[in-house]
């Protein structure tokens, strides 16, 4: 069985998640998805809009949509990682009614729009919406 380590989710406002995990799996900009267990090499990678999974030390899955940031990997005696970002969900605090709502009305918006900044702000809301959904493991055709 893998080494435990610690694993802490930040934002400017609070440690929304602070735990012991055997694995973390997420999604890196231009990198796709990354896997860390302990002893992992040091790491700084920016964080895309995305289903993070915390595999925990009881068995179970902490969920989480990661709406962009950074993850960091140190190590030494033990390994630790940091996932900072402006706004993360846990699965538990997701609210699927709206997300799915938030997903079509930014499909909407990306089939009807001509603005590229209202376009800007709909592609991201749309992933924002995926991370969401996905975390939850409701399904989507979008």
């Amino acid at each position: 069985m893998a080494e435990p380590f610690q694993v802490d989710i930040v934002s400017p406002e609070k440690v929304l998640f602070s735990g012991e995990a055997n694995m973390v799996i997420t999604r890196t900009l231009g990198g796709g998805e990354i896997a860390f267990q302990a002893g992992h090499q040091p790491f700084v990678g920016a964080l895309v809009e995305n289903h993070t999974r915390i595999f925990l030390t009881d068995g179970t899955v902490q969920d989480v949509a990661v709406h962009r940031g950074f993850v960091e990997v140190s190590s030494g005696e033990t390994t630790k990682i940091s996932l900072l970002t402006d706004v993360a969900e846990l699965v538990e605090n997701i609210d699927v009614a709206r997300a799915k709502d938030a997903l079509e009305r930014h499909e909407r918006t990306l089939k009807d729009e001509q603005v590229e900044s209202k376009i800007a702000d709909a592609v991201a809301g749309k992933a924002r919406a995926r991370a969401r959904l996905t975390a939850t493991g409701t399904s989507f055709t979008a």
